[in-house]
């Protein structure tokens, strides 16, 4: 897709959704002895939410994780995005249920996955976006191949485009 058209298409972005693991995180999930998990964030991608909601979009966090869900929570909560969506099985639901909770179309939604279970979600959207090292690009051509890889800012490069789009500089 050629830049223009990828443009035209961020400027009708209204909501942005974002699976999380290979996207904000680079994939691996640490468990120690105890079962206790970490998980690393890009703080791009936390700069990158903070940005879009500053300037009255709407971020989704949507993940088919389930378990210790916490540390997920806990990042949601620090960036003040109030919709996450954990243990989804049916990601393409929830965006249709964002979609009329918001009132608005497919293609005022961006989304943005890595994996096989996100595809469905991915093809809703109006604009289409994954990490360059995703196993989806052996099944679908997005809009968007994001320069970051995840957990490095993927996140972030699609809001950068947004922004840039809607013509918003970012004032800090």
């Amino acid at each position: 897709m050629n830049k223009k058209d990828l443009l035209n298409k961020a400027k009708k972005i209204k909501l942005i959704a974002t699976d999380i693991d290979g996207v904000w995180t680079d994939t691996k999930m640490y468990y120690g002895p105890e079962g206790v998990m970490m998980k690393s964030f890009s703080t791009y991608d936390g700069m990158g939410a903070d940005l879009l909601l500053k300037y009255n979009f709407i971020v989704a966090m949507i993940t088919s994780e389930y378990e210790n869900i916490e540390i997920l929570k806990a990042r949601a909560k620090k960036l003040n995005i109030k919709e996450l969506y954990y243990n989804e099985k049916n990601k393409l639901l929830r965006l249709k249920y964002l979609t009329e909770k918001y009132n608005l179309n497919s293609e005022n939604i961006a989304y943005i996955g890595d994996d096989i279970n996100d595809l469905k979600a991915i093809k809703f959207a109006g604009l289409s976006a994954v990490p360059p090292s995703c196993p989806l690009l052996s099944y679908f051509k997005p809009d968007f191949i994001t320069t970051r890889f995840s957990g490095t800012g993927a996140f972030r490069d699609l809001a950068d485009l947004i922004l840039k789009a809607h013509s918003i500089t970012p004032k800090f």
